[in-house]
């Protein structure tokens, strides 16, 4: 009996010494936060938040027992156009000075195999949280030059402003936004 306590508090040792948290890694520009919305049906504008930060767990043996949280400064998107950026940072669409942060948290994670993974989620944005999923996919995962170790993974979502009370008319081919993550993580 004490040798079946043994292996099995050793089995679950190695189970979770496989798991790793990480530190997204957004100041080294290694990250980002992109969007994209068709102009009035006609082309698309994109842009991205300059600053954000976040967190991850990973473990390669248990995709599914994943973790994510990003917190977003919703005064630093950037459309490559000043006027823009700061009519999208008004009251007719993410009201950055009431909503200064759009938050995501994952609450559950669903490996489906080959490094692709559905991780489930509360997003808060416009003081609204609204369930989502991101369609995400391991990129890679090992050593980095200067002796640390590194994850990334690549991810996508669609979001309906109306459902984050953004209810500004841009005709009806541009209510949606295409959100596209780029992760690369630095393990603590």
């Amino acid at each position: 009996m004490k040798k079946l306590t043994l292996a099995l508090v050793a089995a679950m040792s190695l189970s979770s010494a496989h798991a790793a948290d990480y530190i997204i890694d957004s100041k080294g520009a290694h990250a980002s936060v992109n969007f994209k919305i068709q102009h009035l049906g006609y082309s698309w504008l994109t842009g991205r938040f300059n600053d954000f930060k976040g967190t991850f767990s990973y473990d390669e043996n248990n995709p599914a027992a994943a973790s994510v949280s990003v917190t977003i400064d919703t005064d630093s998107i950037d459309s490559n156009h000043s006027e823009r950026d700061k009519h999208l940072r008004g009251d007719d669409f993410l009201n950055a000075d009431d909503f200064p942060e759009a938050k995501f948290v994952s609450t559950k994670v669903a490996d489906k195999g080959n490094g692709m993974l559905d991780i489930m989620g509360n997003l808060t944005l416009h003081g609204v949280t609204k369930p989502l999923t991101i369609e995400a996919k391991k990129i890679g995962e090992g050593s980095d030059p200067w002796g640390g170790y590194r994850a990334g993974f690549s991810g996508t979502t669609t979001i309906a402003l109306k459902d984050y009370g953004i209810d500004y008319d841009l005709g009806p081919a541009s209510q949606t936004v295409e959100l596209s993550l780029h992760v690369e993580g630095v393990k603590q």
